[in-house]
């Protein structure tokens, strides 16, 4: 169930813009995702694909949406399915939606477009019966495994029972209209980024030597839970070395007195995610050698957020921020710029394959921005020129393992012709820090 009053208009704009994408008399059918089991009589919290909540708002397992944009009746234009609500499910599970109530949330007409679920396999029997090309959510490679979705198991059902559909990939007519965001979705955004500040506002105000990293995790935990948010993702809490392995979700270390600890950590709000990188002094100071590093990565974080114009691509962008990094830590004495030229006359006169950056990328190994939305990770090309009222990251970064030292410095980006910094109220520069973890107090 939702809490909030967002209305049913931004579902109704959503599913006008992808129909409005889709072939001409096309079927698009979107499930809302599995329950995953995680023991014998529980589930993990659950949360719907991020395609099916895009088009419906709908937050109830087991519910199908089915949209034939271009069908003479228009009761078959846009169909929700959803579970028939029994007395004994209810005892057990706890309270589903009534028709009534899906269509509050989604803005699809309750009389003839919204439906108990054992009326789906019929009504798609009779859509499909003249070979209409057919819309789904396939695996899409997001440098991970694919994992088999409750769309693509249902998918081969279908075409084991009409094999002659043509399938469309969903993500062609979704990835593009999700980028740009409309002014509801940076509102829930914009919420959970202020959510994000607080929490983070709260760990430099706790933090002190000899705490273990999760019990700075939570702290972030409590205030995400008082403000009605989740974690957009598993948070990274690492201190020391730690901050060297850039999926370090751990955090079970102690915090030595004059270790970095490296924050990466983002709220969700209605499913919209947050996405934020600090690095504090356990402390409460500094070091000059820790103070050097920070200013380095800030002063390229600080070049670097302007780039986010229309026109630009991540991908350029990352190529000049690893020039500027790689300036950095020839100021910092990790290499020299006589090394630099070396490296070069050996990629000149090699035939062997050469990693780009060599000498850049042994500090600084990850990309310096991702689109972000409905996922924390938005789907998109780095190479997709960027367009206004899209969501990017900016997270430059440091890690010199041999010195126990990891920085990154994350904020969330609204592209524009003057890019806007979603974040600038969150303490970035070092005497801010400092100065915030100077206070006491909840």
């Amino acid at each position: 169930m939702k809490n909030s009053k967002i209305s049913a208009g931004l579902y109704k704009k959503n599913r006008e813009k992808i129909c409005s994408s889709a072939e001409k008399n096309s079927v698009i059918i979107v499930h809302s995702g599995y329950q995953y089991p995680r023991n014998a009589d529980q589930f993990y919290k659950y949360r719907p694909h991020s395609d099916f909540y895009y088009l419906t708002g709908i937050e109830q397992e087991k519910s199908i949406l089915v949209m034939c944009p271009g069908h003479p009746d228009e009761k078959y234009r846009e169909i929700l399915y959803i579970l028939r609500p029994d007395e004994k499910m209810q005892i057990w599970e706890g309270y589903k939606l009534t028709r009534e109530e899906a269509s509050g949330i989604s803005g699809i007409n309750e009389i003839n477009e919204i439906k108990w679920g054992n009326e789906f396999e019929n009504d798609v029997d009779f859509l499909v019966k003249n070979k209409p090309p057919v819309y789904l959510n396939m695996p899409e490679k997001q440098n991970c495994e694919p994992v088999l979705s409750q769309d693509f198991n249902y998918s081969k059902i279908l075409f084991e029972k009409h094999p002659l559909l043509r399938s469309i990939r969903l993500s062609t007519i979704t990835t593009p209209n999700r980028l740009i965001k409309e002014y509801e979705e940076l509102a829930l955004i914009k919420k959970a980024v202020e959510v994000t500040g607080e929490a983070f506002k709260r760990v430099c105000r706790t933090t002190k030597p000899e705490m273990f990293e999760y019990e700075i995790e939570a702290e972030i935990n409590y205030v995400f839970s008082k403000n009605g948010c989740g974690h957009a993702y598993l948070p990274i809490v690492a201190s020391g070395a730690n901050a060297c392995v850039l999926h370090y979700i751990t955090n079970r270390e102690k915090c030595k007195k004059g270790d970095l600890v490296l924050l990466d950590f983002g709220a969700e709000f209605e499913n919209y995610a947050s996405d934020c990188s600090r690095t504090i002094p356990v402390s409460g100071k500094f070091t000059k050698r820790q103070k050097d590093c920070y200013n380095a990565v800030l002063r390229v974080f600080r070049k670097t957020v302007p780039l986010f114009v229309p026109g630009n691509t991540i991908n350029k962008i990352n190529q000049q921020v690893k020039q500027w990094l790689g300036e950095e830590m020839i100021g910092l004495g990790l290499f020299t710029s006589e090394d630099v030229k070396k490296q070069s006359s050996l990629a000149e006169a090699s035939e062997d394959n050469i990693p780009e950056n060599p000498l850049v990328t042994k500090y600084f190994m990850h990309g310096v921005s991702h689109f972000m939305g409905l996922d924390v990770h938005d789907p998109g090309s780095k190479d997709e020129p960027l367009k206004k009222g899209m969501v990017v990251t900016c997270e430059p970064g440091l890690y010199i393992k041999e010195e126990g030292i990891g920085i990154r410095i994350e904020n969330n980006i609204l592209v524009d012709e003057m890019p806007v910094d979603l974040m600038a109220g969150i303490p970035i520069g070092v005497e801010e820090v400092e100065r915030m973890m100077g206070k006491s107090g909840d």
